[in-house]
């Protein structure tokens, strides 16, 4: 059955989650009738948190928010926004160094399911923030607060 709602899924390891994905999300929800976060469980990289960790720290980040929903997935991102639903795929875009992987994935998302990809450029103030760099900093044990969302109030 075909829908009319517009359904994004917004992809990612998110491990973290940072400010940078948290200002997509914003940016992105006014466009869509629903948001699916979609951590995506990649078993080839070492990841610092579980899914469950991510999935559960991220819910409870938009726990006010019941357009968006926060999921785990560990096959195809195609396969997983054809079975939630989506209609569309959220990215966002850091630097120039990313585009050109963004595009070639965009586009066999679209020859394999049909379903288009939206890139969103990362604000300026984030383009510096990765996960993987916050990743390693939290591994030395330096404070990173700066770089994570907190639930607004």
């Amino acid at each position: 059955m075909k829908t009319n709602k517009k359904i994004a899924l917004f992809p990612g390891s998110f491990d973290p989650f940072t400010v940078g994905h948290a200002s997509i999300i914003e940016r992105a929800l006014p466009m869509f009738d629903e948001i699916i976060i979609g951590i995506g469980v990649n078993d080839q990289k070492q990841a610092l948190f579980s899914p469950e960790e991510r999935v559960r720290a991220i819910s409870d980040l938009y726990s006010d928010e019941p357009r968006i929903t926060v999921q785990s997935y560990s096959d195809l991102t195609i396969d997983f926004a054809r079975r939630c639903g989506a209609n569309i795929i959220v990215r966002g875009l850091r630097s120039v160094k990313d585009f050109e992987y963004e595009r070639d994935v965009a586009s066999m998302n679209h020859k394999l399911g049909g379903i288009d990809t939206i890139i969103l450029f990362c604000e300026e103030q984030y383009a510096y923030i990765s996960s993987s760099v916050v990743r390693e900093l939290i591994k030395y044990g330096k404070d990173v607060s700066e770089f994570l969302p907190k639930k607004k109030k």
